[in-house]
C-alpha cells in the first residue's frame, strides 16, 4: 500500500508512540499500609473475550485494516497478531471512545495538523460511522463483499484510496490529524486515526489489550516499564537484550500476565 509505514517507518514511529503509550486514563494504584508487593491493588489488565464495543462485523474490519497497516512478515507478528483489535474495542468502549476530556463543540471548520483531531464525531462514532461507509462501498464495487471479504491486494487499493482523500466517507466532519512517524498528508481523518491508533495498540503496554506477548517492544528492542534504569544509563549505543517488562511484570512471572 502506497504510504504505509514500512517496518524502518514502524520502528522509528515506535520510538515516539512509547513514550503516549496507551490512551486509557491514568489510574492510580495503591494499597493499605503495611501494604504487601504483588497482592494489594495489583493492576489488573483488560481481559480476553467478549467485544465491548465493536460488532463482530466491526471487528472483522478492524481485523482486516490493521493486519494491511502493520502485516505480519519475517520480522514477526504483525497487528491482528498482536492484538489491536482487542485494544482498539477497549479504548472506544471506554472514556477515549467517548472524547470524555476533548473539547467536542463548533465550529466545525478545517484546521491545521498542528490543532489535532477536528470531527464532531467522538472516536467511537468516527470508527462505527467509516466502517459502515467503507463496506457499503466494498459491496457495490465489489459484488456484494464487505472489506474483511476482500483479497489483501483489495484491501490495500481501498486504504490507499481512503488514505489519499480518493475515497471519501461521508458524515465525519473537516479533517487535518496528523500522524508521527508516518510521512505525506493524510486528507482523511478516519485514516489517519485508524493507523495512529494501530501504532498505539501495537506498542502499548500488554496490560491495554494490544502489543500481545509484547511484539511490538521485542521488535524494536524496548526493555519496557522497568523500576530502575541506573545500572544502564552509561551505556550509550550499547545493546543490552534485556527482555521486556510490562506494568504487570512479563508471562515469565506469572502463567496469569499477558
Amino acid at each position: 500500500m502506497s504510504g504505509s509505514l514500512s517496518r524502518r517507518d514502524l520502528v522509528l514511529a515506535g520510538a515516539a508512540f512509547i513514550s503516549i503509550s496507551g490512551r486509557s486514563q491514568a489510574r492510580t494504584y495503591g494499597g493499605a499500609v503495611p501494604w504487601t508487593p504483588g497482592i494489594a491493588d495489583a493492576p489488573r489488565g483488560v481481559a480476553e473475550g467478549e467485544l465491548k464495543f465493536f460488532t463482530a462485523a466491526e471487528a472483522a474490519f478492524v481485523d482486516a485494516a490493521v493486519a494491511r497497516l502493520i502485516p505480519a512478515d519475517h520480522l514477526g507478528p504483525g497487528a491482528k497478531e498482536a492484538g489491536v483489535t482487542t485494544f482498539l474495542d477497549r479504548q472506544l468502549a471506554g472514556p477515549y471512545g467517548r472524547a470524555e476530556r476533548w473539547y467536542m463543540q463548533g465550529p466545525w471548520q478545517d484546521g491545521t495538523k498542528s490543532q489535532g483531531y477536528q470531527s464532531r464525531l467522538s472516536p467511537a462514532e468516527l470508527y462505527r460511522v467509516a466502517i459502515k461507509s467503507i463496506d457499503q462501498h466494498c459491496r457495490q464495487r465489489f459484488s456484494g463483499k464487505t472489506f474483511a471479504q476482500l483479497s489483501a491486494d483489495q484491501q490495500d487499493r481501498i486504504l490507499t484510496e481512503i488514505e489519499k482523500g480518493k475515497l471519501k466517507i461521508e458524515d465525519i466532519g473537516p479533517h487535518a490529524v496528523a500522524i508521527e512517524g508516518a510521512k505525506g498528508p493524510h486528507s482523511d481523518t478516519f485514516f489517519a486515526v485508524l493507523m495512529q491508533n494501530t501504532i498505539e495498540g501495537f506498542f502499548s503496554d500488554p496490560i491495554y489489550g494490544g502489543n500481545r506477548d509484547m511484539v511490538g517492544w521485542k521488535l524494536i528492542g524496548f526493555p519496557g516499564a522497568r523500576y530502575d534504569y541506573r545500572p544502564y544509563v552509561g551505556r550509550h549505543g550499547e545493546k543490552l537484550d534485556l527482555a521486556p517488562v510490562g506494568i504487570r511484570g512479563r508471562p515469565a512471572w506469572n502463567d496469569q500476565q499477558s
